[in-house]
């Protein structure tokens, strides 16, 4: 499997945050070759290891990026067989209306989200966005039947399927963070042809859409010397602050802010310069929002970067990138590792 068939894959799986072990068997085997151990823990992150070359005992570097998605939960039943439905995660609810999605209950029920048309609405209410408490899910079945196959909590995801664009870009749901994973398979790919001291830790997330959950089990399981998280960035587009978007097609944003060791950003730039790898220095106030923030306060502490990759209309059914970034990304990460000693890490213990 290519990395581009990887990422289609993966932006079709389904795997809404805490229901991510469809994606588990997917990735287990495609990830194989490149890793020497593989488990899932308690929580349900997928930990793979590639062990380095250098004398034990090694550096320990952990890059993670979330396999989880967005999505909807099934919270009741009303006449004449529809669903009512609430987020999982941050999902814009501006864009479900008229949307397909797929119920999973006791099989996958195919369905759209439906709401009053213009032509019945009280006057002023096609001036509104539809609220989420008014928007109902419609799988073609009746009370009885429906009660057999959907229940209460059962998971519902986009329908949308990933479509290639012009310019090698990409769009779909879910790329929020699954591109992130394919960029740590690309990065195994590149690592698989160098020499590298340490051990990498490569872990697929869970439930970071709901409070970078996996995240803080797995960086507390593993305690690596330092830790780096995968995510997407805001890429750019009309209307929004050049200083609030990372471009794309011009590689991953290097986040530089409060969650971040100092010594991991110059070393990343540094990389970067050095190798010719086109990257964008991303400003990020906030620690929140990534698994950066959980893997950086485990224990007593984890020096951490944030990789991103520029992705425009997240957290909607068509998340667009450019597949360049993640190339760029993945060699900056595999330099980076391979430029990674015992010294370095030791270094890294004061700020």
């Amino acid at each position: 499997m290519t990395g581009k068939d990887l990422l289609f894959a993966l932006s079709s799986a389904k795997g809404v945050s805490g229901y991510e072990s469809d994606i588990v068997p997917l990735l287990t085997e495609t990830f194989e070759p490149l890793v020497d151990e593989a488990q899932v823990d308690k929580l349900g992150n997928l930990i793979m290891l590639r062990k380095g070359n250098g004398p034990e005992p090694r550096p320990k570097i952990m890059l993670a990026a979330h396999m989880d998605e967005i999505g909807l939960i099934i919270t009741g039943y009303e006449d004449g067989g529809f669903l009512r439905f609430a987020s999982v995660g941050g999902i814009d609810q501006r864009v479900l209306l008229a949307q397909e999605v797929v119920v999973h209950g006791q099989k996958d029920l195919v369905g759209v989200i439906g709401a009053k048309p213009p032509h019945i609405q009280e006057p002023g209410e096609q001036d509104k966005t539809v609220k989420m408490e008014d928007l109902f899910i419609d799988v073609g079945l009746g009370d009885a039947e429906l009660a057999k196959l959907v229940s209460v909590g059962n998971m519902v995801t986009l329908a949308q399927q990933p479509v290639g664009l012009l310019n090698e870009r990409s769009a779909g749901k879910a790329m929020d963070d699954r591109a992130g994973v394919v960029v740590m398979y690309l990065c195994l790919e590149n690592l698989a042809k160098l020499s590298h001291m340490a051990d990498v830790y490569v872990v697929a997330t869970v439930q970071e859409e709901v409070g970078l959950r996996g995240a803080t089990v797995s960086t507390y399981g593993i305690v690596p010397d330092i830790g780096i998280a995968i995510d997407v960035g805001h890429g750019d587009i009309p209307g929004v602050p050049e200083s609030d978007t990372l471009p794309l097609g011009k590689g991953s944003g290097i986040a530089i802010g409060p969650q971040v060791h100092p010594q991991l950003y110059d070393r990343l730039t540094k990389v970067a310069k050095e190798w010719n790898i086109p990257y964008a220095i991303e400003p990020n106030t906030t620690p929140r929002g990534t698994d950066a923030f959980a893997i950086q306060i485990t224990q007593g502490g984890i020096p951490t970067a944030l990789v991103s990759l520029p992705l425009r209309y997240m957290h909607t059914p068509v998340e667009t990138l450019e597949w360049p970034d993640l190339t760029a990304a993945a060699r900056l990460l595999a330099m980076f590792i391979c430029a990674v000693d015992s010294d370095f890490v030791e270094g890294l213990q004061c700020y």
